[in-house]
């Protein structure tokens, strides 16, 4: 077995180590097949299987109530960001709520097809902060609220869900997805990129409410980019991404043996204390986001010098903590403990942590 180091990438991030045994293992012969799982058609029963497995365990995993469906699509969560106007945007008005470069993003896509209101933003302190929700001045006709859950950039999550008042809540969840149980019923739909927290980049995984899968979506919608199209043909359309919905799959599987997304929410909970309870009481690092916004996935973090924290990133690759270069909006340090992170990885990070501070305080 080669040396593992403990990545720490935003994404595409760390994949739990039995996943990629068995996928080693299966990669020349997948279930006696005598070929991959990358070979194999996707019109075939074997993959049909892999297919239908892998939402099944999702279903499991979410309790996804019967009246949604689940899509596996291509384009990665950035193509949603045009999808989610095209399908649903019916009076050409949505309502966003910006808090981060994401979120961001999308409005700015779908502000291409329709009025986009900005309802909350966060950006007047670098989006350290999850914005009051509760009473939001929110537009008649809006078609929809649309948020991204948890800010990968900027380390914040929604911890409460914004008050809608009766409209239909859109949530990109790239970067929190299956971290913790959630209640489906509360989104109209929810869709993640899974090269975060579940497998590997080029698939989004999208759970909609069934009534909003329709024939009635802006005029010029792409037909690859009509839910309805995905829909009717259960993902298959044409050749979507074998491979990470395979690994997908895996990972679901490995998710069910671990005790679910119950023991799932109790371990990142442990594994983020172990950081932010250090950075608390550190006097040379110190966290970017208000206490009561932080994320459980993203955790960034800072020096107040731009030298030591280049030297930090540096000194912790050597030691096997690879990928805590900050994004270049935020600066510093972003260390990602997805599900697939050890405690172990944590500990690790916080002892070198310990070591450079008393080096450098």
């Amino acid at each position: 077995m080669a040396n593992r180091v403990y990545n720490f990438s935003a994404g595409p991030a760390m994949l739990p180590e039995p996943v990629l045994q068995k996928a080693a293992e299966e990669m020349l012969d997948f279930q006696g097949s005598g070929m991959s799982v990358n070979e194999i058609s996707h019109r075939s029963k074997l993959f049909e299987q892999v297919i239908r497995t892998a939402e099944q365990d999702l279903k499991e995993l979410l309790r996804i109530p019967g009246n949604y469906r689940v899509l596996f699509l291509q384009g990665g969560a950035s193509q949603q960001f045009a999808a989610v106007p095209m399908n649903l945007m019916r009076h050409k008005k949505a309502a966003h709520i910006i808090t981060g470069q994401w979120a961001k993003k999308a409005a700015q896509e779908a502000a291409l097809y329709g009025e986009v209101a900005n309802i909350a933003d966060s950006s007047d302190k670098t989006f350290s902060y999850i914005p009051d929700c509760s009473d939001l001045d929110i537009p008649e006709d809006a078609d929809y609220v649309y948020i991204c859950e948890n800010n990968t950039i900027y380390g914040t999550k929604f911890h409460t869900l914004p008050n809608t008042k009766g409209h239909d809540l859109v949530a990109d969840v790239s970067s929190c997805f299956l971290s913790e149980p959630v209640d489906v019923s509360k989104y109209a739909v929810m869709y993640g990129g899974v090269q975060k927290n579940i497998g590997p980049a080029g698939l989004v995984i999208s759970i909609i409410r069934e009534d909003l899968i329709t024939d009635d979506v802006l005029p010029g919608t792409p037909t690859m980019l009509k839910w309805k199209t995905q829909a009717d043909n259960d993902s298959l359309y044409n050749t979507p991404n074998c491979w990470s919905i395979y690994i997908c799959g895996l990972v679901f599987g490995w998710l069910k043996e671990m005790g679910g997304l119950s023991e799932m929410k109790r371990r990142n909970e442990e594994k983020a204390a172990i950081l932010y309870d250090y950075l608390d009481n550190s006097k040379l690092f110190r966290g970017t986001v208000r206490k009561e916004d932080r994320s459980l996935m993203n955790v960034p973090f800072v020096t107040d010098s731009d030298e030591l924290n280049d030297l930090f990133v540096k000194e912790a690759a050597s030691e096997g903590l690879v990928s805590l270069k900050g994004h270049r909006t935020v600066g510093g340090m972003r260390a990602s403990i997805y599900n697939a992170m050890p405690k172990e990885g944590v500990e690790k990070l916080v002892t070198f942590m310990e070591d450079f501070e008393k080096k450098h305080a």
